[in-house]
């Protein structure tokens, strides 16, 4: 029997119920919610992942990297986790929690192809129930992944085409309210499926955030500012009169404008009417009624046409007066329309008078002009840091052309990336001549990274795969001088075929290593702009074991992390200095003796602090010992210290 085949808890258990057992469970199935994603978490074989032990981190010395000049007490900012993601955010949850503005994660695409495993083998696409696993394999981690994020960060999420829709709604019930968008790129430039002419060459990010973050944007490009008629307040740009609403939805908008200085008349498109009311029809709605009038305009958000016209804000373009239409009686009109002779919208020559629109009558006898009016926004109206194009959901080629020459629209930022098959040779390069499979792109990420980050984020990729996401981001901090700081946590992907296989030590790390360092001509990263890392790896202890077998480096790691949010190594001392805040120094004591307390005691005038907050393993004896010393100290318990902000998975 294959693995595909093996039956579940539920189907053994279902075989050994009795009728009204079945019963309430048929009720319960027709019955529950259908809306939305559901998928057979009853099932499906358990995740062994999930867990309830205590997670404890120990920094592995011989794995991590810092300068070769570093001194003993060199402190790590980024990290490196090997272990299950899942005991990993779960680590980071206690250490971390609200704290890291950007996730970035490229999960298994569970296209059937063993392209990722769970519980200790690869899922195949004869696995029946290979969907609902990857559904609750990404549910559980995304859960702890949403505890991560700062008030204003984001998660961005590499997906392909087959799997978006699926991911997409475990997104929304995960981050309910939160989805911003959906970015693509071209993953190649060649076709994958010529049977069916149908070419599968684009992948996703998707984008959810919470309500605090935007985007980075790029300052406008002043180019597109100038001055044609020179206005005494100098550059501006046009911006568009219109707004996407026909004549029948607002008709209070549909009216024809005049150029004061020259007498010509523009009509309003009736498929997208002008974007600011008129005085004029306000005063025809209310039959020159002054108090309705005057409450009417007292209710707009903007200015009307006419006050714009007054304050010269509305450009009209030149025209020619060869290029003035005219026309003398209805039927020359009419015919005009008909002949498709009209005025009519300069690019896209969209008629802009029909026989079914309102008041034809009125362009009789008048002058209509060509082009259209714009309204202006000088350079000076806002403050240069608020003048931010936005950022495109497409993200182009590198030599991809990009048309952005419309007059009326402000250039969006569009990212650029190579395709996936130069990101395959980034990884060989970097590690050597060794592959790794389906890395992204360096400038996908960076480009990623450069929009949704400041210079001072934490950023996680709880996928690290090959470390593209932490390469990236030491490149933005050494152009922009920043002081990004990543974690990565990656598993071994080891099965009982390859029982030795460690993809975080033998692919994640060993590329960093080789990144920071500088390979094939590249100078490397600099310890300033991130150029180091802590390798940690997980230890999980029952809860009711804490006390007998935790080690001091355990917990030395564990409180670095959570109240400096960096680790640096151990030694064997009875006093670890952790963290300073204010006037105090947090330290931990890994023996309550009476040289711990003499060392303890001397330590405010020795470190030239007021106060000491000290974990230890007996905190009311060494309260009353350091009382007794005159001592300013609160000393708290260390198995509590561990427990704290740490919750079981198990289901």
């Amino acid at each position: 029997m294959t693995e595909a085949e093996k039956p579940t808890d539920l189907l053994t258990r279902l075989g050994q119920l009795g009728a009204p057992e079945l019963r309430r469970l048929l009720v319960e199935h027709l019955t529950k919610r259908k809306l939305g994603l559901t998928w057979e978490r009853n099932a499906i074989e358990h995740d062994e992942a999930l867990n309830a032990d205590i997670v404890l981190p120990r920094l592995v010395p011989e794995l991590s990297h810092k300068p070769s000049n570093a001194g003993e007490k060199f402190v790590h900012r980024n990290l490196i986790i090997e272990g299950d993601n899942f005991d990993a955010l779960r680590l980071l949850k206690a250490t971390h929690a609200g704290r890291v503005r950007v996730i970035y994660i490229d999960p298994p695409y569970n296209t059937g192809n063993k392209d990722w495993v769970y519980n200790d083998r690869y899922v195949g696409k004869a696995d029946r129930w290979r969907h609902s696993q990857w559904l609750e394999f990404l549910y559980r981690r995304l859960l702890l992944a949403r505890e991560l994020l700062a008030p204003d960060g984001v998660i961005l999420v590499s997906i392909n085409d087959e799997n978006r829709s699926r991911l997409e709604l475990l997104m929304d019930e995960v981050f309910p309210g939160r989805r911003l968008g959906s970015l693509v790129w071209r993953t190649k430039d060649t076709g994958n499926d010529l049977s069916q002419r149908f070419s599968h060459v684009h992948e996703h990010v998707l984008v959810y955030a919470n309500p605090g973050f935007k985007f980075n944007g790029r300052p406008t490009d002043r180019k597109k500012f100038r001055n044609p008629d020179d206005d005494e307040r100098g550059e501006w740009s046009p911006q568009p009169l219109t707004a996407n609403k026909t004549f029948l939805e607002r008709p209070n908008t549909y009216y024809p404008i005049q150029n004061p200085d020259t007498g010509y008349w523009y009509p309003c498109d009736p498929d997208s009417t002008w974007r600011f009311a008129s005085e004029k029809e306000i005063r025809r709605r209310f039959d020159n009624d002054e108090e309705a009038v005057a409450a009417a305009i007292e209710g707009l958000r903007s200015d009307t046409i006419e006050q714009l016209i007054e304050k010269k804000l509305i450009y009209f373009p030149p025209c020619n007066p060869e290029d003035v239409m005219r026309f003398d009686t209805r039927a020359d009109l009419l015919a005009a329309i008909r002949e498709g002779r009209g005025p009519a919208l300069p690019k896209k020559k969209t008629p802009l008078l029909r026989e079914d629109l309102p008041d034809l009558d009125f362009w009789i006898g008048k002058p209509i002009a060509a082009g259209r009016p714009s309204r202006k926004e000088h350079w000076t109206a806002r403050p240069e840091e608020e003048r931010l194009a936005p950022l495109s959901s497409w993200i182009a080629g590198i030599n991809e052309e990009i048309n952005d020459d419309d007059e009326y629209i402000e250039a969006v930022i569009t990212l650029r990336s190579t395709r996936g098959g130069v990101a395959t040779e980034e990884v060989k390069s970097a590690l050597g001549g060794k592959a790794f499979p389906y890395p992204k792109p360096l400038s996908l990420l960076k480009g990623l990274l450069e929009q949704a980050t400041h210079r001072d984020d934490t950023v996680l990729d709880f996928f690290a795969g090959s470390g593209t996401t932490a390469h990236a981001l030491l490149q933005l901090n050494a152009e922009d001088g920043g002081q990004r700081r990543f974690i990565l946590c990656s598993s071994t992907e080891a099965t009982d075929k390859e029982p030795n296989k460690n993809i975080c030590r033998d692919v994640c790390a060993a590329r960093m290593r080789r990144i920071i360092t500088g390979y094939n001509g590249s100078p490397g990263f600099t310890v300033e702009q991130g150029g180091e890392f802590a390798y940690l790896m997980l230890n999980k202890l029952a809860e009711v074991d804490l006390p007998f077998e935790a080690k001091a480096s355990n917990a030395a790691a564990l409180l670095s992390l959570r109240l400096a949010h960096a680790v640096w190594e151990f030694n064997e001392g009875l006093v670890q200095h952790i963290a300073r805040a204010d006037d105090y120094d947090i330290l931990l004591c890994t023996e309550v003796t009476a040289g711990a307390v003499d060392e303890l005691a001397a330590w405010p005038k020795a470190h030239g602090v007021q106060r000491l907050s000290v974990y230890c393993d007996r905190p009311i004896a060494l309260q009353e010992a350091l009382e007794a010393r005159g001592v300013d100290a609160s000393c708290h318990g260390l198995v509590e210290a561990l427990l704290s902000g740490q919750a079981g998975g198990r289901v």
